[in-house]
């Protein structure tokens, strides 16, 4: 079978047109507000973002270590980024990073990887702040990238 070159240099057209659409497909973390819990991350559906504290924090040089597998993994699920995460409402860009996990880019912020909870089933749900699970404690993120009080 024989190809045109001008159909072959069409088809590279529209691959490469469409390719930053591909690459648009970054987290983006934002911030909402409760009475309950204060200012807290969510992603850009508004759905609750969790640190655990069994995990070990990125600091310097190092990268955050992820502790959560298997069984966890199931009701805490990693919140990925198939680009650089992007900060929105009142997120803060500089705290915002990945750490390779699965051979995915999990978000990180303020150093911590971040997850969902499964029970959270809509956005504003924060069913899974202060729950003790897998040998530690999960709790929301504020803003300024530590645990959530409340």
């Amino acid at each position: 079978m024989t190809h045109h070159p001008s159909t072959i240099a069409m088809l590279a057209g529209m691959l490469l047109a469409a390719a930053p659409a591909l690459a648009q497909d970054a987290a983006t973390v934002k911030v909402a507000e409760s009475a309950e819990h204060g200012r807290y991350l969510t992603d850009a559906d508004g759905r609750s973002l969790y640190l655990f504290e069994s995990d070990t924090r990125a600091e310097g040089d190092a990268k955050a270590q992820i502790s959560c597998r298997d069984a966890c993994l199931e009701r805490w699920p990693p919140f990925y980024s198939e680009g650089e995460p992007q900060a929105g409402d009142m997120a803060d860009a500089g705290k915002l990073g990945t750490v390779e996990h699965d051979g995915k880019m999990m978000v990180t912020y303020n150093g911590w990887p971040l997850y969902y909870f499964v029970d959270d089933q809509a956005p504003g749900d924060t069913k899974g702040h202060d729950i003790e699970e897998f040998g530690a404690e999960w709790y929301l993120v504020t803003p300024e990238g530590e645990k959530a009080e409340g």
